[in-house]
């Protein structure tokens, strides 16, 4: 009896909380209509993968002592600065990413810290909510990766969420990285070659500068997650130039998930 109380209860709650989305979405003007979409691009790190713990915590743990008094953002601004100078592969890049940070810092800056951080990237850990709602979501939709990763590291995290997707575009394979519009370009001719349209594609993703405002300045209809909703700033993205209002809005894939299947 407990049980099936406690099951009542937790269906409840889900229903209470997408009545609240969908009267947020509306609120602002959005959409809670996903009928016209057959295929779901996915921005991957940041997205699925929470990559900004990922950084914090392998910049604390190797730098010990010396990162005590470190705010997040004391972390995040020379991880921007480095990683715009060094925007290579990110299964290779993180070694000089790691070594700009220590410098900017006064963090150990030796080949073995730098080789840690590096390889810590394949360790990124995925949103508590993401594996369970990509596979939701496969269930009706052609799933597509879109990833600033290169291959090596979208694999690790492609076993990390589940294998979930149908097809994967990365910056090994596009020669490029969003927002360049080739990216987007190069997808689109692959999901063509599928019987896709553009106009049947939602691209979901959290970062405005990377995502969103590209994605809806080429004529696709978005998705923002805003994984950072409960906090200040962009964080370790890159701040956009404008803010572009999505077509949808949601704070996790979760949500989505909930909002596309009604309930859980």
């Amino acid at each position: 009896m407990q049980e099936n109380f406690t099951i009542a209860q937790n269906d409840k709650l889900a229903a209470l909380s997408i009545k609240i989305r969908t009267e947020r979405n509306q609120k602002n003007g959005l959409s809670m209509d996903f009928s016209r979409f057959k295929l779901l691009t996915f921005d991957i790190v940041g997205t699925c993968i929470d990559f900004e713990k990922g950084v914090l915590d392998a910049v604390r743990r190797i730098g010990g002592e010396a990162t005590a008094n470190l705010s997040d953002d004391d972390i995040f601004k020379p991880y921007l600065d480095g990683r715009l100078r060094h925007y290579g592969r990110n299964s290779e890049v993180f070694y000089d990413v790691y070594k700009y940070v220590a410098a900017e810092l006064g963090l150990v800056n030796t080949e073995a810290a730098a080789r840690d951080f590096q390889l810590s990237v394949l360790e990124w850990p995925a949103f508590a909510d993401s594996a369970q709602a990509l596979a939701r979501l496969r269930t009706r939709f052609r799933l597509v990766a879109m990833t600033n990763g290169d291959r090596t590291s979208f694999t690790a995290y492609d076993h990390r969420l589940g294998w979930p997707f149908h097809d994967s575009v990365t910056y090994d394979d596009a020669k490029c990285a969003k927002p360049d519009p080739r990216f987007f370009s190069h997808n689109l001719g692959r999901q063509s070659a599928f019987g896709f349209k553009q106009d049947e594609i939602l691209h979901v993703a959290q970062s405005q500068y990377h995502d969103i405002g590209v994605a809806r300045e080429l004529g696709y209809s978005v998705c923002w997650i805003e994984r950072r909703f409960d906090q200040e700033g962009y964080g370790g993205t890159p701040v956009p130039d404008k803010f572009t209002k999505p077509d949808f809005h949601f704070h996790s894939l979760g949500e989505l998930a909930d909002a596309v299947f009604g309930t859980r």
